[in-house]
């Protein structure tokens, strides 16, 4: 289901592995991702590379699942659900950085891996969509991420026609940040950059978008974001990271790329 390496610099890659499938969820695949991001959570690599094995990165929902959904229960329907909703939040969640490369196919559930990703990366023949509503369902499950990335505005256009998109489309309303022929040098580049950065402060950096984003500028949220700044001040990441810059050296956790 899941190719999975990691290489001395603490980079980890998770492949789906359904080729013949287009990389479809079905119940396994979708159990798979929330075991690894689960365990990524509960020891962060420096980052994460999401990618697809075969023609595709993710073409949705595998058919014989919604099959076999189709005769289930609301409750039965409910609980599978939670756990795709699950998987996804495992991904969001991640306290590394989790970077996609995608290529092929991106539909319905593929949207909602890419949405999850802090850093997205497509191959210029890219092909995107939502097409729940063709089959007389909604993403509703994909949604909180999925509008989270690409706005209400742009939802309302995509989730309502179930239309395909290219990847100038999907860099244009921010599901993914870079458009390119060598999706891996793209994603190399951002490597470098994360590498030189220090992992505690990059997790936490990735806390304050989620915890700050979309709230008012409140007294309680600058009192908030003061004791943030006050706490990373005095964590032993900001002393090694004075004490480099003073004495012109690279800081520990820099690594080669």
């Amino acid at each position: 289901m899941l190719e999975q390496s990691a290489d001395s610099r603490g980079i980890a890659r998770v492949a789906l592995n359904r080729p013949e499938r287009h990389n479809a969820f079905d119940e396994a695949l979708v159990a798979a991702l929330h075991e690894a991001f689960v365990a990524f959570a509960a020891d962060p690599p420096r980052a994460v590379v999401l990618s697809g094995c075969g023609p595709s990165f993710s073409a949705g929902a595998d058919a014989a699942w919604m099959r076999r959904a189709a005769g289930w229960t609301e409750a039965e329907n409910r609980a599978d659900a939670q756990k795709l909703s699950d998987m996804l939040a495992a991904i969001d969640s991640c306290p590394c950085p989790v970077i996609a490369e995608v290529h092929g196919a991106v539909m319905g559930g593929g949207v909602g891996l890419v949405a999850c990703a802090d850093m997205a990366v497509a191959h210029p023949q890219t092909r995107f969509a939502l097409p729940e509503v063709r089959l007389g369902i909604t993403p509703a499950t994909i949604s909180p991420f999925v509008i989270r990335a690409i706005g209400p505005r742009a939802a309302r256009r995509w989730f309502l026609t179930g239309e395909r998109f290219g990847a100038a489309e999907a860099r244009e309303m921010g599901l993914v940040h870079a458009v390119s022929d060598t999706p891996d040098a793209v994603a190399g580049q951002w490597i470098t950059a994360l590498l030189a950065a220090a992992p505690g402060a990059v997790a936490e950096a990735k806390r304050l978008v989620q915890d700050i984003g979309g709230r008012p500028v409140t007294d309680a949220l600058r009192a908030d974001t003061a004791a943030r700044i006050a706490a990373r001040r005095a964590s032993a990441e900001a002393r090694e990271g004075l004490a480099a810059f003073l004495g012109k050296r690279s800081p520990a956790w820099a690594r080669t790329p």
